[in-house]
């Protein structure tokens, strides 16, 4: 159990009490039971959730729930869970989680390139994408080539570092969001598939693509067509046209 104020958990959740702390770490704060209870009920994705001993033995099947959807869970004593509140009486739980993509969005697997996760960034911010997904192996999110090639809408897309892309990927897939990954051989175009429904477009590294594991939780895969002396796209294009194929696709259905 966590009873220091200086453990560096509890220093890295109290950065969250300022707006800069929240976009720069790209989480916010649930605080009390309700939103807890309300958060499992949709199965939002976690990141730690801190709770008191006491809270626990009279939650004990919401806590179960909040394990299936969290990444880290710690016991804290009162004086911890005081210290990591914004509120004057908590009432023994708080979680962390990253903003939530509701109907459009974009995960990355070991995106080594900085200049290619800076102008994905940059083009899913301007199709209107919700968030982007990033694996913790991939390029430094702050790295300044990233900065650079993002030309500002770093900071107008929600972007959060999953510590185990796989697992966040599948928690979108169980809530309902149409999982799409792009692969050579796939039978279907990305054009020929109906991107107006919520989706969760998943791209691979530049050299070897996806994992498998990620490949397997694709309700689809689509491909995007090359000419046959040309072995592959660059993953920012890749993703861009994906992106304004669904928003031209959906475009046209509030036309109809």
């Amino acid at each position: 159990m966590l009873t220091s104020i200086q453990n560096p958990l509890v220093k890295e959740i109290r950065k969250l009490h300022s707006s800069k702390g929240r976009r720069e770490k790209q989480l916010f704060l649930l605080e009390g039971t309700h939103l807890l209870e309300e958060a499992c009920a949709v199965k939002y994705l976690l990141e730690t959730v801190c709770c008191t001993p006491e809270w626990l033995n009279g939650h004990e099947k919401l806590w179960e729930q909040i394990g299936s959807l969290a990444d880290r869970t710690e016991l804290v004593s009162a004086k911890v869970l005081d210290s990591i509140a914004t509120t004057v009486q908590p009432d023994g739980i708080i979680a962390t989680a990253p903003p939530e993509i509701s109907t459009l969005g974009i995960a990355l697997e070991k995106i080594q390139d900085p200049g290619n996760l800076g102008a994905i960034v940059r083009t899913a911010a301007a199709a209107s994408a919700d968030g982007l997904l990033l694996s913790a192996d991939s390029a430094d999110l702050d790295h300044p080539k990233v900065l650079r090639a993002s030309a500002g809408a770093w900071f107008k897309l929600p972007i959060a570092v999953a510590p185990d892309l796989t697992a966040a990927v599948s928690g979108y897939k169980n809530r309902g969001m149409q999982i799409l990954a792009t692969a050579a051989g796939a039978s279907l175009t990305y054009w020929e598939v109906d991107l107006r429904v919520p989706t969760l477009i998943v791209l691979g590294n530049e050299g070897s693509g996806l994992s498998p594991e990620l490949r397997s939780l694709a309700d689809r895969q689509i491909q995007i067509p090359l000419s046959r002396n040309v072995e592959s796209l660059n993953v920012s294009i890749a993703g861009a046209l994906i992106l304004y194929e669904a928003q031209r696709q959906r475009s046209q259905a509030l036309l109809n």
